[in-house]
């Protein structure tokens, strides 16, 4: 009996393993839309999980730079990252500079971000250059949106030390801030609408900020990663008329680290589900197919080729 019990457990230990594997997908605050747009994906990769052995979870997280950072060191397989900070990270310029995170790995391009300034209307804020002197939220450090934040002041030749005060809030925090008159705006790369901006502008009076001129033109023309967009009209409370800014994509990415069949079975669940991907969120509400592949600013990876090939979305 004994050795018969020993050699089924021999037999046991030698048979395939058909273990499930586990992904974890970073995304940002819990207000904000990455979070949302990451249990979204999860719950389309989910669907397939006794057929696929993928099973897929989601993290609040930093953002973008934190996302990408975490990546390279192993800790997540997947995040979503502004293409700016993506595009950075690739190069090895900016926040990475001399860093370049070479396992980086595009998987797709989401939808559209925009670079957003709220502000409280009693602080009487009508473009960048109003912002000395102010209290301004740029962003948690090592988050997208401070980056940006940052781009945006060299271009207008500003720096932090203009503003009162520079906050380094998170997103979810900075809603509050502003109706406790802590600060009197802040910046925030979201897709529209956003659960954020309508908690801000549901207890204070806001005003969605354009973010114009000659300067802004200058920047987004210099940088292959930003372009021109308006907010849309009337999206938020008091805030009837688009406004003007500039922004991004909301990029997922991965690494070379990640199997090719995990990152092949995210994009699987996504196009093979989009018409109700689509639905989940409202800032999906104009993506195509062909828009996924828009604003990839590092390789793509090998899992997510295969998928869009097959599919015939990618020549």
């Amino acid at each position: 009996m004994k050795k018969i019990a020993t050699a089924a457990l021999l037999g046991a230990l030698t048979l395939p393993a058909f273990a499930a594997e586990f992904v974890t997908i970073g995304t940002g605050g819990v207000t904000g839309t990455y979070y949302p747009t990451g249990g979204a994906v999860c719950r389309l990769v989910n669907k397939y999980k006794k057929e696929t052995k993928i099973r897929c979870s989601v993290e609040s997280t930093g953002g973008s730079v934190y996302n990408i950072n975490t990546i390279k060191n192993g800790e997540l397989d997947f995040g979503i990252a502004q293409s700016d900070v993506v595009y950075q990270a690739s190069k090895g310029i900016k926040k990475f500079a001399d860093k370049p995170v070479k396992k980086l790995r595009s998987v797709m391009a989401i939808y559209p971000e925009l670079f957003t300034l709220v502000t409280r209307k009693d602080a009487n804020i009508n473009g960048v250059a109003d912002l000395k002197n102010k209290r301004i939220n740029l962003g948690n450090p090592g988050s997208g949106n401070e980056a940006t934040a940052l781009a945006l002041f060299k271009a207008v030749g500003m720096t932090k030390d203009d503003l009162k005060f520079a906050g380094a809030l998170k997103a979810a925090e900075m809603p509050d801030a502003l109706r406790d008159n802590k600060i009197d705006g802040y910046f925030y790369m979201v897709g529209h609408p956003t659960a954020n901006i309508k908690d801000a502008s549901n207890s204070v009076d806001v005003k969605i900020t354009p973010l114009v001129g000659d300067k802004v033109d200058a920047l987004v023309k210099a940088n292959p990663y930003f372009a021109q967009a308006d907010v849309p009209a009337g999206m938020y409370k008091g805030n009837p008329e688009a406004t003007s800014t500039f922004g991004v994509k909301a990029v997922l990415v991965s690494s070379t680290d990640v199997s090719d069949k995990a990152v092949y079975t995210v994009v699987k669940a996504i196009l093979e589900n989009f018409d109700a991907f689509k639905k989940l969120h409202p800032a999906y509400a104009n993506i195509t197919k062909e828009s996924l592949l828009d604003g990839l600013s590092a390789p793509m990876h090998e899992g997510a080729k295969k998928y869009f090939k097959e599919a015939g979305i990618l020549k």
